[in-house]
């Protein structure tokens, strides 16, 4: 979601990572768990073993989808990742969805640093190997930004280059009209 100066790049839909209950099984017999886990899971059905691999998945896929937003981020992260969690069969909580805050304000009065800054935005949306949907719209609105910025900068430069080629004075007034006549 992109709300004023602030966008989100969330985490794909959990949906998207479920497992047949066939190979949740078979990854939850090849998982070890450590102590208290072992212990509570060793009272679990198949089918809540087969659950708790599955979302075992999704949470390793989830932070991982998450920490790439946040490694390419830079600066322009607005704190770490936060997470949506449920709660497994076994008592544990796993996250099945993410999101990055991220500063998606142009710099004021620089539009160099404006369309740097929407670079970086754009790779950290893009990040993940599999970019959700919100993360596309996020470096959709980033592209935007950045193809402001190369606008205002052009104008600028073509004002220098006017100012510099006829002698104007440095400061035109916006909407003020000059004569090239000499």
């Amino acid at each position: 979601m992109v709300e004023g100066i602030q966008a989100v790049a969330r985490g794909a839909d959990s949906q998207e990572y479920a497992q047949s209950p066939q190979t949740a099984r078979a990854d939850a017999a090849r998982r070890t768990v450590p102590g208290a886990a072992q212990e509570a899971a060793a009272g679990l059905s198949s089918v809540e073993l087969a659950q708790v691999a599955k979302l075992a998945v999704i949470d390793r896929h989830v932070r991982a989808h998450e920490q790439a937003h946040l490694a390419a981020a830079g600066p322009y992260a607005k704190g770490g990742p936060s997470y949506s969690y449920v709660r497994g069969p076994d008592g544990n909580l796993y996250a099945v969805a993410g999101e990055v805050a991220l500063d998606c304000s142009p710099v004021q009065g620089d539009p160099e640093a404006t369309i740097e800054k929407a670079r970086v935005i754009q790779a950290a949306a893009n990040a993940p190997a599999d970019p959700s949907t919100q993360d596309r719209m996020v470096a959709a609105a980033a592209a935007r930004m950045e193809q402001a910025a190369r606008q205002e900068l052009d104008q600028q430069r073509q004002e220098q280059l006017l100012r510099t080629a006829y002698g104007l004075p440095d400061v035109q007034p916006p909407g003020s009209l000059f004569s090239l006549a000499a």
